[in-house]
């Protein structure tokens, strides 16, 4: 997609506006697929979290990918797109047991990630099959709150609680059928990663009836120009070589699962939006846009840095700016930013928005979330309208009008 036809996209469908580029999804989904041919059996499952337009859902679907959900709702999207339930694994973290029943009637996959849940489900189901999630106790990820596999995580169940685990499964008689580590986000070391993988390894070899392996994701993208990102190519040669082996220590080939989320949908993602106005202060100039958090909440929430191109006017002088939203409280996307000169109504283009981006908007400030379109087969499709203010009071009750 180039500069044009993205100021296309916004003309006709508004702003501000998400636009999804199906050629890298697909690109993505086939490297990571090629990083690991020499492995005999490879299951990517796509983090419905990441993205959850259904029309990315079939799309990647038809790749070839599961699905990774985390929730009950998740599930229904992912049966909504006609995937089989045995496709998909449900991850859930601390939910109430009635929704992991529910899940498990539906006959998708099981990952449970708390001893007490898992003896409860144990003695009540030992019939179903079920997925353990493994905290390894590793620091990695991109800062602390995309970091899940230390030791004061909420998630998995502790390696040090191995020996409890081992007895819940022999008193209630349950399949353990896969074993599942997530470490955290934008994972860049991949010696970090085949560090817990080592660990998931050790506890494999405590089970006789595994079918699967799932090292998780967190695998880092270049989120602006020269940036740095995870090698897949190296750690698939590498991991693949280490879990060959164990196969063979294991006595059959089992399947190598990831949960890709954000590696798949982040660079295929633009964030388009309109700015409103340019306002100098005594240190800084503001470039306003009609947006704010309440669209684009990771520079916020995380410190995100998504590279930001001015597409109305890419080659003038470049100058400092301080890209700001329309929301009453701070909002800022980017702080001293270089970019091309910025004039009213120019449109802004930020990158890497295809991950935790729409999936993470609400309606603060009592705005309309965005549009969302697909460019599939050279052109744009509409796959989610624009909210509009039936939209905003739907579900609202006016208990002084009845």
């Amino acid at each position: 997609m180039n500069n044009l036809k993205l100021l296309k996209a916004s003309e006709k469908h508004g702003s501000p506006l998400y636009v999804y580029d199906t050629n890298k999804i697909k690109k993505q989904y086939n490297r990571l697929k090629n990083s690991f041919k020499t492995v005999k059996s490879l299951q990517i499952n796509y983090a419905v979290k990441a993205l959850s337009n259904i029309s990315i859902l079939k799309f990647i679907i038809n790749l070839g990918s599961g699905i990774d959900a985390v929730s009950i709702q998740e599930v229904h999207l992912a049966l909504k797109c006609g995937i089989k339930p045995e496709k998909i694994i449900y991850t859930p973290n601390g939910v109430s047991m009635d929704e992991i029943k529910m899940a498990a009637e539906f006959g998708v996959r099981i990952n449970i990630d708390n001893l007490s849940v898992l003896e409860d489900f144990g003695n009540n189901n030992p019939s179903i099959p079920i997925c353990i999630r493994i905290n390894p106790h590793i620091m990695a990820g991109g800062n602390s709150k995309i970091s899940v596999g230390h030791i004061d995580s909420k998630f998995g169940i502790s390696i040090h609680q191995i020996p409890h685990l081992l007895r819940i499964v022999n008193n209630t008689k349950i399949k353990v059928n896969g074993i599942h580590m997530h470490t955290g986000s934008d994972i860049l070391d991949i010696d970090v990663f085949l560090r817990a993988s080592e660990i998931l390894f050790e506890t494999a070899k405590n089970f006789r009836s595994l079918e699967f392996i799932d090292f998780g994701s967190g695998f880092k993208v270049p989120y602006f120009p020269n940036d740095s990102e995870t090698n897949i190519e190296e750690l698939g040669n590498k991991l693949s070589k280490r879990f060959n082996s164990f196969c063979k220590e294991y006595g059959k080939d089992l399947t190598l699962m990831f949960e890709p989320g954000k590696f798949l949908v982040s660079e295929s993602g633009k964030f388009l939006c309109k700015v409103n106005s340019i306002k100098q202060t005594t240190s800084t100039v503001f470039a306003q846009v009609d947006s704010g958090f309440n669209h684009f909440l990771r520079p916020m929430m995380y410190g995100a840095n998504h590279h930001i191109e001015n597409i109305s006017n890419p080659n003038d002088l470049q100058r400092y700016y301080s890209v700001v939203g329309y929301i009453c409280e701070t909002d800022t996307f980017a702080t001293n930013r270089k970019i091309s000169t910025i004039r009213n109504g120019d449109t802004l283009c930020f990158n890497n928005a295809g991950a935790y981006c729409h999936a993470m908007s609400s309606n603060y400030n009592s705005r309309y979330r965005p549009a969302e379109v697909m460019y599939i087969n050279n052109k744009f499709e509409l796959v989610r309208k624009r909210e509009d203010f039936n939209d905003l009071i739907r579900n609202q009750i006016d208990i002084f009008n009845q």
